[in-house]
């Protein structure tokens, strides 16, 4: 089969011939319709991130597709079977994952960093682990629910506990971004939707944005969204990952209010401990979904009131994954997909 590896030190992957993974005994084996590009797979190509499994590896944690075959002792799932197959693999038996908090399990495995993923065109995991795809929902735009989406659920419903009337400001309209503007809209809150990019902003407004801020043309963002509030947002959420913008959506949030960490950010940040002490501030991390909201979230997606397609911005052979990065390096791409 092809499959994209990436090897150490590479800024690309290269297009390689590799053996047809066979599944384990509970394991399946998926035939990839599509796996969606995110911003984690360049920290590895541009940032010098390690994956924990060392290189040559398969990358790809956005997968979604059809049950090929089943390993030993499997049941409850068919051949043909369109499925998601969640970016990260939980234990299911630590500490963690039975207190409900499975999204960071103590044992977890990521598709493409602990493992093989799937920009390829089959891809092994263990069967419990798939999420069956609702009749009606495309595989190839459903294939990004498995991170860009779920991840910005969880944040929403979870980490920043989202209630009607709320002000949120959401930093960073790509994939992520963009599926936190959704489901803060459809929770309630007024959103105010920051970015570089006036054609991401525009699309922030179609998915639920009521208002936008052009970064790049306000230098003065975080004193804009505290002059449009009266003070400051309940809910800021920094759906980037970048040093530079963290202290900014900190400082858009009013007294008592809340920062999430959304994005990963590969560099140290300085805030202002004794503002967080006086204002009575939180800040706290937001790390993808748990499994158990996954079938809430594609209920939402069948549904229509979460929007799958306006998200995907490239289908692209995996021939061409390397264009795909290009596009996502320079900000062209809000979620690019390549169909193997």
């Amino acid at each position: 089969m092809k499959a994209a590896v990436y090897f150490a030190g590479a800024k690309g992957l290269e297009i390689k011939d590799v053996p047809v993974p066979e599944p384990a005994a509970g394991e399946a084996r998926i035939k990839v319709a599509a796996c969606g590009l995110c911003h984690t797979d360049l920290h590895y190509l541009d940032h010098g991130v390690p994956t924990f499994k060392k290189p040559p590896i398969i990358l790809g944690h956005e997968p979604a597709g059809h049950i090929d075959a089943l390993g030993a002792g499997v049941t409850g799932l068919t051949k043909g079977q369109a499925v998601l197959v969640p970016a990260v693999l939980t234990c299911g038996e630590c500490t963690l994952c039975r207190t409900g908090r499975s999204n960071i399990c103590e044992r977890m495995q990521m598709l493409g960093n602990h493992i093989d993923g799937a920009f390829a065109e089959y891809v092994c995991v263990r069967a419990r682990d798939l999420i069956p795809l609702p009749a009606g929902i495309d595989p190839i735009e459903a294939c990004i629910v498995a991170d860009a989406v779920t991840t910005a659920y969880h944040a929403v419903v979870h980490r920043a506990q989202i209630r009607p009337g709320d002000k949120v400001a959401i930093f960073g309209c790509g994939g992520v971004g963009l599926s936190a503007v959704q489901f803060a809209a459809l929770a309630g809150g007024h959103v105010i939707a920051v970015d570089l990019d006036p054609a991401k902003l525009a699309l922030a407004k179609q998915l639920g944005a009521a208002e936008t801020i052009d970064a790049k043309a306000d230098p003065e963002v975080a004193k804009t969204i505290k002059k449009r509030t009266g003070g400051g947002v309940d809910k800021a959420m920094e759906c980037i990952g970048s040093h530079k913008v963290i202290p900014i959506a900190h400082n858009s949030v009013r007294t008592g209010g809340r920062l999430v960490i959304v994005g990963f950010a590969d560099k140290p940040v300085e805030m202002a401990a004794g503002k967080i002490m006086f204002m009575e501030q939180e800040v706290i991390g937001s790390l993808g979904c748990r499994p158990v909201d996954f079938p809430k979230v594609l209920e939402l997606c069948a549904s229509g009131r979460y929007k799958l397609g306006p998200l995907i911005s490239s289908r692209r052979p995996l021939s061409q994954i390397n264009e795909s990065f290009d596009e996502l390096r320079a900000g062209k791409s809000v979620r690019g997909v390549v169909i193997p």
